[in-house]
């Protein structure tokens, strides 16, 4: 028996080998120019991150954002807004591992499931920082070479061009359609 006689194939491609995902919630501390009066408004911009694998079961995504508050000081009688550079580093654990990878040549894939966003920002320290509130979530997968058996039909297949696609009419569809409809759109233009 040859290797095309035999039952099973194998077929090498790549699949999803490993899956995590990771909710982070991070506290900054920013010192702004002007002692705050109060707090008017606060958003996170400029959103940039990468991914790559850092061991067996764990992903690292390294990434940066910028916070950008807007805050009243002088007895809120001036405004100001103080933007702040923040870097990160996130470990996201494999929840998911398949060891049947042929190499260790993966592909990372990285999406965000929640863009960091502001939760509360407060004044804080005696009123001397503003304390910011972030939330962020990712989801990644590992993309490695694997092995899948399929069974071979040993008979192969034919192949049809005339595939029935079912698309056959019923008795039903056949008496709706109407042999005159030519003469009856010209007849409702009059």
């Amino acid at each position: 028996m040859s290797f095309l006689d035999q039952e099973y194939r194998e077929i090498i491609t790549k699949a999803v080998c490993g899956k995590g995902r990771k909710f982070t919630q991070a506290t900054h501390s920013v010192t702004p120019s002007h002692r705050p009066s109060s707090i008017l408004g606060c958003w996170v911009i400029n959103h940039l991150y990468n991914a790559k694998k850092k061991s067996e079961d764990t992903v690292e995504v390294n990434g940066s954002y910028d916070i950008n508050i807007w805050y009243s000081y002088n007895d809120n009688t001036k405004t100001e807004v103080v933007t702040e550079r923040v870097t990160y580093c996130d470990y996201i654990p494999l929840s998911v591992k398949d060891d049947n990878c042929l190499n260790d040549d993966y592909d990372v894939i990285c999406k965000v499931v929640q863009q960091p966003n502001c939760l509360e920002c407060k004044i804080a320290n005696q009123g001397h920082k503003i304390v910011v509130e972030i939330e962020r979530e990712f989801v990644v997968q590992i993309i490695g070479e694997t092995k899948v058996n399929v069974r071979v039909s040993p008979k192969g297949h034919d192949y049809d061009d005339d595939d029935d696609w079912g698309f056959d009419i019923t008795d039903d569809e056949l008496s709706d359609v109407n042999p005159d409809f030519l003469n009856e759109s010209s007849s409702s233009k009059d």
